[in-house]
């Protein structure tokens, strides 16, 4: 029996919207932690990473999960979070910060997650990028043109509009809060790449 245009255009689909939205394979999870850390600082909460993790993963198959972080040595409770993290199902790169000319301390470590991604894209089918850092969007576009799978996820207000265009898929961490933030009584660690100085400056800065 001959199917006509409707009958075959009637037809369910092979795979929903939803199914193929996850079929993301090996998925390798990139995290800008200074990136993060000032998202949750504007979202007012904590970050569980073992929430974070599973959230980010989602119930497919996980390469690696990379924590890209500067690191003040003499912090010890900053080399017991990274320690922690190391343990418990993070790859974690870290550089030591450099002291700027107004006295503040920075470590950029774009380079590493764009080398990384790139070095590794034969390795996993979706790339997750957890960062709003438009200077990554060359490596995101070239990981992509290499067949990889690309989901960005970050805080909107903080997402360069190059970096969106493009990924196949933006999670805007305002909407997925609740899935990862620490509750009072779980984890000793707090992530804190920052000096009080420069913590409470960018408090200041911000719309009260």
């Amino acid at each position: 029996m001959m199917l006509n245009n409707h009958d075959m255009l009637s037809e369910d689909p092979v795979f929903t919207p939803e199914q193929v939205l996850e079929n993301r394979g090996r998925v390798a999870i990139f995290i800008d932690g200074s990136n993060l850390f000032y998202a949750a600082l504007q979202l007012g909460i904590e970050i569980d990473y073992t929430k974070l993790l599973c959230r980010l993963t989602g119930g497919s198959r996980l390469f690696r999960a990379f924590f890209y972080t500067g690191v003040d040595r003499t912090n010890e409770k900053q080399q017991g979070f990274l320690l922690w993290m190391r343990r418990n199902g993070y790859r974690v790169i870290a550089k030591d910060l450099v002291q700027l000319p107004d006295g503040s301390k920075k470590a950029n470590l774009d380079v590493e997650i764009a080398v990384d991604m790139m070095a590794l894209v034969d390795f996993y089918d979706t790339a997750v990028l957890v960062s709003g850092d438009g200077d990554l969007a060359y490596a995101v576009d070239a990981a992509s043109y290499r067949g990889a799978r690309i989901e960005v996820v970050s805080l909107r207000s903080m997402t360069s509009d190059s970096l969106i265009n493009v990924s196949d898929r933006y999670i805007d961490l305002e909407n997925i809060k609740d899935d990862i933030k620490k509750l009072p009584r779980n984890g000793a660690y707090t992530y804190r790449p920052l000096s009080v100085h420069e913590e409470e400056e960018f408090n200041s800065q911000q719309p009260s």
